[in-house]
């Protein structure tokens, strides 16, 4: 006899003392965890005050009240996690107590919860799907492994079993951010299945998701989470504060949300970054980070994103630290190229030749005999259409986007070269910079770069290394003065936290980083 089929086919939510009808993320009462004991009550309502405090701020935990027997006078109610299971699997365990009425009580006899207790005692080990708890920490641990737990009044004990109708997803590579070695599963554009992905990934009752609704025309459904006792508490604060703003504006895709909460619109600096992969989202909680997700849009906004968090990837953590710390430093030496190599090739072709080794001040020379332009009219118009071409490779389609902007840098080059409009070396510059700009892990910062890259050419034009030492000190008053949601955008470069720094630069080995956590962003102050 199938265990699963003892419960009422006529089922109803019916109420039960402080449960209401299917709760999701409804604000749960507080309590005091202090002196609650791990075990489970034979009172419904103790076990029920109990999940509800471990449980809030979690949208999508559901608790579900229902009745079965006679009358459907008993009380019962189910927990779990509605992105991880699929909701049939539920309605077929609440089924008819036939079975059990004909077989173990008998006809028209009312069923008891001793009935229950005695049969599931005596039957559950029968079946390898479920079990019985005792413990209301192992019940909280079997819910977020994608369990539907079911408590019983008048039971010390609850019955869990594994959905065999888990949520499925085909796993899919990002196309955003490429692996070499590590996870490569990407999120897709539906909230719920994001969701249940990133639970999947961190089974921790500290993981809090809170749901916002717009009143707009669109109606859009948005998600915020983090990890309770690890994020600022400030922090979260002032992110609360900015997203009830939002509740009555539209927002179609993440990247609303990002412009709407923002501290700088003006700045050419991102302020938080995005991410398809779970794993990077999952990081950035456990690093005290706040993720949204928008129902309709595959990109989780990570924020705050600081100045260091975006020359990172994940992958760092996947290879040796040996390795590691090689490519960032690469990755640091590429972001000086982007900005700033054109402008020193003004700079030194302009004002100050008598730097430069001799044999290559006249390769430059040579290389330039002819050339209608000044460097700095030269670079601006490669750079232009270099720019132009990176543009119109993205918005092709995919399978000729890329051979356009290969075949036509080479052949604009090479035809800018033989027309005399360009030199050599200019076209060399410019390839070196673009190339360094594509090893910015994060495209928008990336973008960000591009964009600064004219106005140091200017100040180079102008006022030669001169010039340029006073656009970066610009660049750096600002990043200085830059905050995201209170935290410093320079942070933990400036305010200087020597702690911090073994994940910089450099990365150390994840045994040291294991053992004295990196992150700024936790309640408790630093030591």
């Amino acid at each position: 006899m199938n265990i699963f089929r003892w419960l009422v086919k006529k089922s109803y939510r019916g109420k039960i003392p402080g449960a209401g009808t299917v709760q999701r993320g409804v604000p749960l009462p507080a309590a005091s965890p202090a002196s609650a004991p791990s075990g489970i009550s034979p009172l419904l309502s103790d076990n029920l005050e109990k999940l509800k405090l471990i449980f809030d701020r979690c949208s999508d935990i559901v608790v579900e009240p229902w009745r079965y027997g006679p009358g459907m006078k008993h009380s019962v109610f189910s927990i779990y996690v509605e992105t991880l299971i699929q909701k049939k699997e539920h309605n077929y365990f609440k089924q008819s107590l036939q079975d059990l009425v004909t077989h173990e009580v008998g006809p028209g006899t009312d069923v008891t919860p001793d009935d229950v207790k005695y049969y599931f005692e005596r039957n559950v080990g029968s079946s390898q799907s479920a079990i019985l708890i005792d413990d209301i920490n192992d019940a909280v641990n079997k819910v977020l492994q994608g369990h539907i737990v079911i408590f019983f009044d008048g039971w010390d004990k609850a019955l869990g079993y594994e959905a065999t109708g888990l949520e499925t997803r085909q796993v899919s590579e990002s196309t955003l951010e490429p692996v070499v070695q590590g996870p490569r599963e990407a999120t897709v554009e539906n909230m719920k299945k994001n969701m249940g992905m990133l639970r999947e990934r961190l089974r921790n009752p500290s993981f809090k998701i809170e749901t916002v609704q717009t009143s707009g025309v669109t109606r859009t459904k948005f998600a915020y989470g983090y990890l309770d006792g690890i994020v600022n508490a400030e922090m979260l604060k002032e992110f609360r504060k900015r997203i009830d703003k939002l509740k009555n504006e539209e927002v179609l895709e993440t990247s609303y949300v990002e412009e709407l909460i923002e501290d700088s619109a003006y700045s050419p600096f991102p302020q938080f970054r995005y991410t398809e992969r779970t794993d990077v989202a999952v990081a950035a909680l456990v690093e005290g980070k706040i993720i949204v997700l928008v129902e309709g849009t595959g990109s989780i906004l990570i924020c705050p994103g600081l100045l260091v968090d975006l020359l990172q990837s994940n992958e760092d953590y996947y290879q040796r630290t040996v390795i590691s710390s090689l490519i960032r430093l690469i990755r640091l030496v590429a972001l000086f190229i982007a900005i700033g190599l054109p402008s020193i090739y003004i700079a030194f072709s302009t004002f100050h030749s008598e730097l430069l080794p001799t044999v290559l001040l006249l390769a430059i020379i040579n290389s330039r005999e002819g050339i209608p332009f000044p460097a700095v009219i030269e670079a601006f118009i490669m750079e232009f259409f270099f720019e132009l071409l990176r543009e119109a490779g993205i918005r092709l389609p995919r399978p000729v986007g890329s051979a356009v902007s290969i075949v036509g840098a080479l052949v604009i080059g090479e035809a800018a070269i033989n027309a005399g409009i360009a030199s050599p070396i200019m076209v060399i510059i410019v390839s070196l910079t673009g190339i360094a700009s594509f090893a910015i892990p994060q495209y928008n910062f990336a973008i960000a770069l591009r964009i600064l890259r004219f106005p140091l050419m200017a100040f180079a034009a102008f006022l030669g290394i001169f010039g340029i030492m006073v656009a970066f000190l610009l660049i750096w008053l600002h990043l200085s003065s830059l905050r995201v949601l209170g935290q410093p955008y320079l942070s933990p470069l400036g305010p200087f936290i020597p702690r911090q720094m073994r994940d910089v630069f450099i990365r150390a080995p994840l045994g040291f980083l294991m053992r004295s956590p990196k992150t700024q962003h936790r309640s408790e102050p630093d030591s």
